[in-house]
C-alpha cells in the first residue's frame, strides 16, 4: 500500500521543488519509502507535529491541505462567524504552510485573519478571541529540533482543540484525499476577493493593553535600573517582549546578536529550548559580560520562556520551571495583597505533574489552587468555567513545570510575553529592595522546606518506539511497584481511571512514597518519550537530590 502511494506522489506535481528531489533520492530503499508513507501524521488535541519533507508522515503542503480541509468541514458545521485566525513562527516552511491553510479556508467559504508578520502562540489565541473565530491555527514545532515543523489547533475559547472537536477534525482529515480532495484557491485570490484579511492594528493594540495591564506593581520598574540579557531563540519573541518590556519602562536590554533574528535553522542551538543549558549559552556569556541581573530566553512560538538570575557571586543560576512558577506565584499574591488588587477567592492553576511546593504557597496566601492534567488547554478550561460562572476575575496564575505561565483570561494559553513581563517586574522589585530573584528563592525554601523536581526522559525513537511505550505502561499497571528505591509505595494513582481523580482521562500514573517523595511516570503527548517526575525533599538540596538519584536508577529497569 505504502509503495503504491509513494508511485502516487512522484507521478504528482508536488509543487514545492524541495520534495520531488527527496522522493527521487529514496527511490528503491524501503526502509526510507516505509518510514514516509506507511502511517500518516497524526492530527490530535495538539494538532500535527512531524519532520518536513516528502510522504504522508512528514509535514509539508499537501499534508498541510488535506488537514486544514479537515478543520474546514468542522468548522462549516459550526455557524458563528466562519472564521478562522492564523498566525506562524520562524520556522522553516511556517510562512508558506500559513498561507496554503488560508488558502483552503477561503475557498471552503470560511473567512480568515492572519498576521502579517510572525506572531507567537499567545497573539493566535488571543486574535481567536477577539474576532470571535471558530478555530484558530498556529503553525509551529513549538521548542522541537530545526527539521520539525507542526499545526496547533484552537477551539474559539482561544484554547487547544477538544478531544472532542480534533476526533471529528481527524475523521474529516481521513475522508479527504491528501493529494487532490483539498479545495484551494491562492493566497492572493483569497486577499484579492477580501476572504483573506490581516490581523488589524487593533486587535494587536488590544493584544499588548491585555499583558500590560496584568502588571502587580506598575510603573515600578522604570526606576529599578534593570539590567537585561534577552534571547528570542531566532523566534517570534523579539518584537512583543521588547515592546512590553519598553513600555514598562524596562530599557538596559542587551539582545543576543547571534539569536536575534528569526532563523527557522536555529544554528546557535540544536534544540531551540529554554528549559536546556544549550540553548542560553550565548545569553549566559553575554550576561556575564554585560553583568546583567538577569538573562531571558522564549522558545521560538514565545509560549515558553527560561531564565538564569545573578547570583551574590556574581554566577548565574538556571531556574527550573516549577520554581519559577512558585516565585511567580508568590510575587503575584504578595503584590496584589499589598496593592489591594487581589480578587475576592482568588483561583491559581497548575499541572499534576508541577511542584507541591506551589500547594504550600498557595495556601499561605489563602489561594485556591487547581489541579489539572498536562497541558496548558486544561488550564485554559478552568479559566472558562470561572467566565461561565461570572468569575473570571478570580483568576490570577497559572503554570506548568515546562516553563509555561498564564497571567489573565486574555488567552487561553501559556504565554511567554506577559511571561517575560512579570519576571522582569519581579527582578525590578526585588532588586529595588536590595534583595534578587535567587534571594527571595532561598527564603521561600527556608519558609516551607527544601523541595527539589526533576525530569527524566526515556526515548522511543521508530516506527515500534509507541508500541514499546505502550507495552511498558501496560506493564506497570498489571505490576505495580511495591517500592522505589526500598521505599514503599503507599498511594497509586492511575489517570486511566477518571472516576477516581475526579478529572479527564489521561495515561499518567502517580506514586506516593512513605517519605513523602513522589514519582510520576507520563508518555509525553508530542515526542516519542516517556517522562518521569521526581519530588523529593530534604534538610538541603544535597539530601533532597540524593533521594532522587536514587528514584532514578530505581526507575531505569521500569521504563528499559
Amino acid at each position: 500500500m505504502y509503495k503504491e502511494e509513494y508511485e502516487r506522489w512522484l507521478a504528482h506535481d508536488l509543487e514545492d521543488p524541495d520534495l520531488m528531489p527527496e522522493l527521487l533520492k529514496v527511490k528503491g530503499n524501503e526502509d526510507e519509502i516505509k518510514d514516509r508513507f506507511a502511517v500518516s501524521l497524526k492530527f490530535g488535541t495538539a494538532g500535527l507535529r512531524g519532520t518536513l519533507g516528502a510522504g504522508t508522515n512528514r509535514m509539508n503542503i499537501w499534508v498541510v491541505r488535506q488537514a486544514t480541509q479537515g478543520l474546514a468541514n468542522w468548522v462549516l458545521t459550526q455557524g458563528g462567524n466562519q472564521t478562522v485566525a492564523i498566525a506562524y513562527d520562524s520556522r522553516l516552511k511556517s510562512d508558506v504552510f500559513a498561507k496554503e491553510a488560508a488558502g483552503i479556508l477561503a475557498a471552503n467559504g470560511i473567512k480568515v485573519r492572519i498576521y502579517d508578520a510572525l506572531m507567537p502562540v499567545p497573539a493566535l489565541s488571543f486574535a481567536t478571541r477577539y474576532y470571535k473565530c471558530n478555530a484558530g491555527i498556529m503553525v509551529t514545532a513549538s521548542h522541537n529540533p530545526a527539521k520539525y515543523n507542526g499545526y496547533k489547533a484552537y477551539g474559539p475559547d482561544g484554547c487547544q482543540m477538544t478531544d472532542d472537536a480534533a476526533a471529528i477534525v481527524y475523521d474529516e482529515i481521513q475522508k479527504t484525499d491528501v493529494l487532490t480532495g483539498a479545495k484551494r484557491i491562492s493566497f492572493a485570490e483569497g486577499v484579492e476577493n477580501g476572504m483573506i484579511r490581516f490581523v488589524g492594528d487593533d486587535c494587536k493594540k488590544a493584544f499588548y493593553e491585555a499583558i500590560e495591564s496584568r502588571q502587580v506593581r506598575p510603573g515600578l520598574a522604570k526606576t529599578a535600573g534593570l539590567k537585561l540579557v534577552y534571547s528570542p531563540l531566532n523566534g517570534t519573541g523579539l518584537v512583543p517582549v521588547t515592546k512590553v518590556l519598553n513600555d514598562m519602562g524596562i530599557t538596559d536590554i542587551t539582545i543576543v546578536p547571534e539569536q536575534e533574528y528569526p532563523n527557522g535553522y536555529f544554528t546557535t542551538c540544536p534544540y531551540p529550548n529554554p528549559e536546556i543549558f544549550e540553548a542560553l549559552k550565548y545569553g549566559l556569556e553575554l550576561a556575564k559580560e554585560t553583568g546583567a541581573d538577569l538573562m531571558l530566553a522564549t522558545d521560538p512560538d514565545a509560549d515558553r520562556v527560561g531564565i538564569a538570575m545573578k547570583c551574590p557571586d556574581g554566577s548565574y543560576e538556571l531556574v527550573s520551571g516549577n520554581e519559577m512558577g512558585v516565585l511567580l506565584l508568590d510575587y503575584i499574591c504578595a503584590g496584589r495583597i499589598e496593592q489591594g488588587t487581589m480578587p475576592k477567592d482568588p483561583v491559581a492553576v497548575m499541572s499534576i505533574v508541577s511542584t507541591p511546593l506551589a500547594d504550600a504557597v498557595a495556601e499561605h496566601y489563602g489561594v485556591e489552587l487547581r489541579h489539572t492534567l498536562t497541558g496548558f488547554k486544561w488550564i485554559g478550561d478552568q479559566i472558562a468555567r470561572l467566565e461561565a460562572a461570572g468569575e473570571v476575575d478570580r483568576f490570577i496564575f497559572g503554570f506548568e513545570e515546562s516553563y509555561g505561565y498564564l497571567a489573565g483570561p486574555y488567552v487561553r494559553d501559556k504565554d511567554a510575553v506577559v511571561a517575560s513581563m512579570l519576571i522582569c517586574e519581579m527582578a525590578a522589585y526585588y532588586r529595588s529592595k536590595g534583595s534578587s530573584i535567587k534571594q527571595r528563592l532561598e527564603e521561600i525554601y527556608a519558609q516551607y522546606g527544601r523541595y527539589l523536581n526533576k525530569v527524566d526522559s526515556f526515548e522511543f525513537p521508530g516506527l515500534s518506539g509507541m508500541d514499546k511505550m505502550s507495552d511498558i505502561m501496560k506493564g506497570l499497571r498489571e505490576n505495580a511497584p511495591k517500592n522505589f528505591a526500598g521505599i514503599a509505595v503507599t498511594s497509586a494513582t492511575d489517570f486511566n481511571e477518571p472516576e477516581k481523580t475526579g478529572l479527564p482521562k489521561a495515561n499518567v500514573l502517580i506514586y506516593g512514597l512513605e517519605d513523602g517523595s513522589t514519582v510520576i511516570v507520563r508518555p509525553s503527548g508530542t515526542e516519542p518519550k516517556i517522562k518521569t517526575y521526581f519530588t523529593t525533599k530534604g534538610k538541603d538540596l544535597t539530601e533532597a537530590q540524593a533521594k532522587k538519584d536514587a528514584l532514578a536508577e530505581a526507575c531505569k529497569p521500569l521504563l528499559s
